[in-house]
């Protein structure tokens, strides 16, 4: 019998859901419908550790065929629809970490469905033939699905490739000093602490230089930028990166040429956050393609399920900007948070996490 948390069941009921619906239904930054816009589902193809499967649709029949072509199947999409309400319902009402849904495991034999998440190796959870009305073309596109339904999900999962470094300015620190400041229990205090003894703090780059040079691809300047932005979090009151964000423009650190009012760091941010949400990840080399060619699909608290098409890049950017908060990470596992030296200079690693807010 399946078992498995409410992120890993979303999947499989976003799956499920939008064959019963039978189209899929962009949204705006602040995650609400777009209703003068939809896609219409052709199929919905789905890999299992052993076989390829598609999932078409054809009037009121989901037509399930296997790799070779050929039909095994035709359910009517009542079913669907059906399963797709009971799923929701376990999902909210559980209150266990892990758990099965006994009712709907003759239909999941049924539809071949042997796994919670269909296998893949990249970013994309769902692989979705759709029509765009506006190129008459019908794309397989390949989503990442996040839900609200469970715990937040992470959008940059932290690292010792995602700790940045900062040399503490300072002429003298003693031993009992540093035993000091490292004998706060959170990294806040530690960084008040250096500011009380007369410190100042000097971005010197990342632990990783795989991780910065991904950022230089996305923009020259974005290791700085997110130098600043990760330091603000961590001596500030802000986490949400709208705020942070905003904190940046602001500010302006960076001192860009604000005659105009451009927003340089809001820009910049949007480009990055997009590049990590569709396949950037600090530990393997960014060449710029996306893995989730489609965009991000959200399953919200009340199952309404919502698109971010990549062709509809601004309500993809707005939604990223608006929806995700910086989060701290475990300090011993990754190895920052405590003051150290290196020949006769100081330095303090900090870390970056970037999580959904819900």
């Amino acid at each position: 019998m399946l078992s498995g948390n409410k992120g890993e069941w979303s999947e499989l009921y976003a799956f499920i859901k939008l064959l019963g619906d039978g189209t899929l239904h962009p949204g705006d930054g602040n995650i609400e419908k777009l209703t003068t816009i939809f896609y219409p589902i052709i199929k919905i193809l789905r890999s299992e550790s052993l076989y390829n499967y598609e999932y078409q649709i054809d009037d009121n029949l989901i037509f399930i065929s296997s790799d070779n072509g050929n039909v095994i199947s035709s359910i009517p999409i009542s079913k669907f629809k059906n399963t797709a309400e009971l799923m929701l319902k376990e999902i909210q009402e559980s209150k266990e970490s892990s758990f099965n849904i006994p009712e709907i495991e003759e239909f999941l034999e049924e539809i071949k469905c042997a796994t919670l998440k269909a296998s893949s190796t990249s970013k994309t959870d769902i692989t979705i033939v759709i029509h765009d009305f506006r190129t008459n073309q019908s794309p397989s596109l390949g989503f990442s699905i996040k839900s609200q339904l469970g715990s937040p999900a992470t959008l940059l999962n932290a690292g010792k490739t995602t700790n940045f470094i900062f040399e503490i300015k300072i002429d003298h620190l003693t031993d009992d000093q540093i035993s000091h400041v490292n004998s706060s229990d959170k990294i806040r205090p530690r960084l008040d602490n250096l500011y009380d003894l007369g410190a100042t703090f000097k971005f010197i780059g990342l632990e990783s230089s795989l991780f910065k040079n991904n950022l230089i691809l996305i923009d020259s300047r974005m290791p700085e930028i997110m130098g600043q932005l990760v330091f603000d979090y961590y001596t500030t009151n802000r986490n949400k990166t709208i705020d942070l964000t905003t904190y940046l423009e602001e500010r302006n650190p960076l001192l860009f040429d604000k005659t105009n009012d451009h927003n340089f760091y809001l820009y910049k941010l949007k480009r990055f956050l997009t590049d990590v949400a569709l396949g950037m990840t600090p530990s393997k080399v960014w060449a710029g393609k996306f893995d989730a060619t489609g965009g991000y699909i959200i399953v919200k608290d009340d199952g309404e399920i919502l698109c971010y098409h990549i062709y509809n890049r601004n309500q993809f950017e707005d939604y990223l900007i608006a929806n995700t908060k910086l989060d701290t990470a475990s300090t011993t596992r990754h190895e920052f948070g405590r003051v150290y030296q290196e020949e006769g200079k100081y330095f303090i690693k900090l870390n970056l996490q970037i999580r959904f807010i819900k």
